[in-house]
């Protein structure tokens, strides 16, 4: 047998565009997108330890958990008959979730997705909407009710008690969807509750749930997820397709637009998280034709090229 030997050179050139064909083949770093399943229905997202990433469905409270740098995901806390997640945050390897029309505050194990706790915080028909955590407890917001729920936290752990707090001050309760998104100041001190009903910001006292009006400079109805980083405030405009990023006051009395981040990947977008500077949405598609869901990551937003 003969047998043919290639010049060095050739075999260097073969191997370049051999490794540059397994490169181009590759999945992107990073994605920007990640897909969730076919009629997910999502609603809430959350960065966690790591790449991680949590998006909630609104059809049987799913959460699915997937991983930033590679778009992959699977199922961690299954279906439910009846359920439903809608906001989410992660605390100290916690995940916790508000279940919407069931009343419920549930709290899951962020890497295994185990059951740790779950909470009537008020009776089917409520809708509890979003939850932020504090150093000693998690809020969560009811979107037809004036009132927020304090569930009490010890060394970061859920002690299976919680209250009801009134929402009064300057609140005022609306027909439709009103407290959605809620945040808070890092030492817990402030919460601060935005009312898709009217388009306002509160900054709300956790002691007293008496609110106070932040003063914007744009009125930011449609708003949805608020997401706080130092003293700026992404606020999603859900129907509108946009995030509005406001700097606050240090003493939270008034915000001022500085930004508007639209993408084209934008379904309805509904809530925001951040890796990083990289802001993170996911789609509702609430009153689009059937299509994908899918994490955004946000145009504009992230270490810039």
């Amino acid at each position: 047998m003969r047998l043919n030997l290639l010049p060095a050179t050739a075999v260097l050139a073969l191997s370049v565009t051999a490794l540059a064909g397994t490169a181009s083949a590759a999945p992107p770093v990073f994605p920007g997108k990640v897909s969730l399943p076919d009629g997910w229905a999502a609603e809430g997202v959350a960065t966690g330890a790591g790449t991680d990433v949590y998006a909630g469905s609104l059809a049987g409270g799913a959460i699915w958990k997937a991983d930033l740098r590679t778009g992959e995901g699977s199922i961690l806390v299954p279906p439910r008959d009846g359920g439903a997640t809608v906001g989410l945050n992660v605390s100290r390897g916690l995940l916790y979730a508000a279940g919407g029309q069931t009343g419920l505050g549930m709290v899951y194990d962020a890497q295994t997705g185990a059951e740790v706790a779950t909470l009537q915080l008020t009776a089917p028909g409520g809708f509890v909407n979003d939850v932020i955590v504090t150093p000693d407890a998690a809020w969560f917001t009811n979107s037809f009710a004036a009132e927020l729920y304090r569930v009490a936290l010890e060394d970061g752990t859920p002690t299976g008690t919680f209250e009801t707090v009134p929402l009064t001050g300057d609140w005022i309760q609306g027909d439709a969807f009103n407290a959605n998104g809620i945040e808070a100041t890092p030492d817990g001190g402030s919460l601060i509750v935005i009312n898709s009903e009217s388009g306002d910001l509160f900054r709300v006292d956790p002691r007293s749930g008496v609110a106070t009006r932040i003063v914007s400079d744009v009125a930011l109805t449609a708003g949805d997820g608020i997401l706080l980083q130092g003293k700026e405030l992404a606020v999603v405009r859900n129907r509108l397709n946009q995030i509005a990023v406001l700097r606050l006051s240090p003493d939270l009395s008034s915000a001022t637009l500085t930004e508007t981040l639209t993408d084209p990947d934008f379904a309805v977008p509904t809530t925001v998280a951040a890796f990083g500077s990289t802001l993170y949405a996911v789609n509702a598609r609430f009153g689009l034709p059937a299509g994908s869901f899918d994490i955004v990551k946000v145009d504009g937003t992230g270490p810039q090229s």
